[in-house]
């Protein structure tokens, strides 16, 4: 058995990460470790517009101000699953600091150079499996990631491509990036709204195996330099 590893929160609300099992025979080892590591990195897309793309979309993250036809002002912000309200202090605070995403924008270069290393292609396409965000496909060494992630910004972007180097480990764990995922052993405690997402129809169909995979890598997803020291540790990677 093989699969494919999918992923995602976006927004203001968590959308479900699936993982699609095809019928196959992983390559064995000696092949795999002769495969050219290329094509590999980001596909369709140069970094700059990449970037670009989540500089207009982190633009959203920053509180507005309205004035209506009474004199009265309202104020409108985009939330994400999990998130607490706003005071308005807190919006005004926004409004005056807007976030930078720095921090989740080096995360995402460090990541896409790491997963080029590795032999991964990056596409912004749609998921093979109905219903994900995003999908790892050890097979054809893909990780494709639906082009209206780039909408929610550098923040969920980042957490995004970061579960599916998870997922990315897994595989080089059990021998080489081609092969079928396995759990690293990581902590996989959910918070409350990841919870429900593994209680999407999505995953209605998936095993054990599935579902443990995908525990691992939504309970670890935000700590975001930990996808590039597992693809670092446990995958093959070409010269830099």
């Amino acid at each position: 058995m093989g699969a494919w590893l999918a992923l995602l929160g976006l927004g203001a609300a968590a959308l479900p990460l699936s993982l699609p099992w095809l019928q196959r025979q992983d390559l064995p080892l000696p092949l795999a470790a002769v495969l050219p590591p290329t094509p590999a990195g980001l596909e369709g897309l140069d970094k700059g517009m990449l970037f670009h793309a989540l500089a207009e979309a982190d633009a959203t993250w920053t509180p507005r101000a309205e004035l209506q036809a009474d004199g009265r002002i309202t104020y409108h912000y985009k939330r994400r699953s999990g998130d607490p309200l706003l005071s308005l202090p807190e919006i005004r605070r926004l409004m005056a600091d807007p976030p930078r995403f720095e921090v989740e924008r080096q995360a995402i270069h460090q990541l896409l150079q790491v997963l080029r290393l590795a032999g991964v292609r990056i596409q912004l396409a749609q998921p093979r499996k109905a219903g994900a965000a995003a999908e790892w496909d050890p097979r054809n060494r893909t990780m494709r990631l639906r082009p209206d992630v780039l909408e929610s910004g550098s923040a969920e972007f980042a957490k995004v491509i970061n579960h599916e180097a998870i997922h990315v480990a897994q595989s080089c764990l059990n021998g080489h990036v081609r092969a079928m995922p396995r759990p690293l052993g990581l902590a996989d405690d959910l918070d409350p709204h990841l919870e429900s997402v593994l209680k999407e129809a999505l995953y209605q169909t998936a095993g054990p195996l599935e579902r443990q995979l995908e525990r691992e890598a939504y309970a670890n997803q935000h700590q975001l330099e930990l996808g590039v020291g597992l693809v670092r540790s446990h995958c093959r990677l070409a010269r830099e």
